[in-house]
């Protein structure tokens, strides 16, 4: 039997998965919450096979839980599945170590299909992703100038976007404030930005103001 942790905050959309997983032979929820914290805690003296995780939750956002879990875990499997568009989110969690990304969109079918192959240790992308990433390699293209940016520059970016000074950054990251000044620089650098103001508004462009983040705007 596959394990399965839902974290979501959205209490229907977390019962109609398990009324979805209940119906197979081989998947169950286990276990579900309702933000990332809790479900970090659950994950301490708890065993699971797959994690699905949302990316727009209260308080911790669901990639530094990605992360988060992939730290402390990093052969747990975890399938981000979100209302977001896979062009604006697919590829970043799949570098930051994800197993697959599905559109809350998608059909039952695919997402039972998605935990089998996770479970398995093997990556889930739909059909059209799959065929965009390979039309970009096949073509030379890259992908937008966010997508550049390491796993911790990511982190900082987004910590920026929702407010945070320099000082909050390096406390929270438990770094030094030169640090998170010379991760912003780069930054700046890649995203062809000036200031913070420029970093909002290249994420409001990119849609990339996650839930968590517009209430600190």
């Amino acid at each position: 039997m596959i394990r399965v942790l839902v974290v979501d905050d959205h209490t229907i959309f977390r019962e109609g998965i398990k009324k979805v997983l209940s119906v197979t032979s081989d998947v169950e929820v286990t276990d579900e919450a309702g933000d990332g914290r809790d479900a970090l805690a659950m994950m301490l003296d708890r065993s699971y096979d797959v994690v699905l995780l949302d990316l727009a939750l209260p308080g911790m956002q669901g990639l530094d839980v990605l992360r988060a879990i992939k730290a402390g875990k990093p052969q747990l499997p975890v399938l981000v599945l979100s209302i977001y568009p896979e062009e604006q989110y697919a590829a970043r969690v799949l570098k930051e170590g994800a197993s697959g990304y599905l559109t809350k969109e998608s059909v039952p079918s695919d997402l039972v299909k998605a935990i089998r192959k996770a479970s398995q240790g093997g990556r889930y992308v739909s059909d059209s992703l799959a065929e965009r990433l390979a039309d970009d390699l096949a073509d030379g293209r890259r992908g937008p100038p966010h997508e550049s940016l390491s796993s911790r520059e990511y982190q900082v970016f987004q910590m920026i976007v929702a407010g945070k000074t320099v000082k909050e950054i390096a406390r929270d990251l438990s770094l030094s404030r030169t640090t998170i000044s010379s991760y912003r620089a780069r930054i700046f650098v890649k995203l062809q930005t000036k200031t913070n103001a420029d970093l909002v508004r290249y994420a409001l462009e990119q849609n990339l103001i996650l839930q968590a983040a517009r209430d600190h705007l």
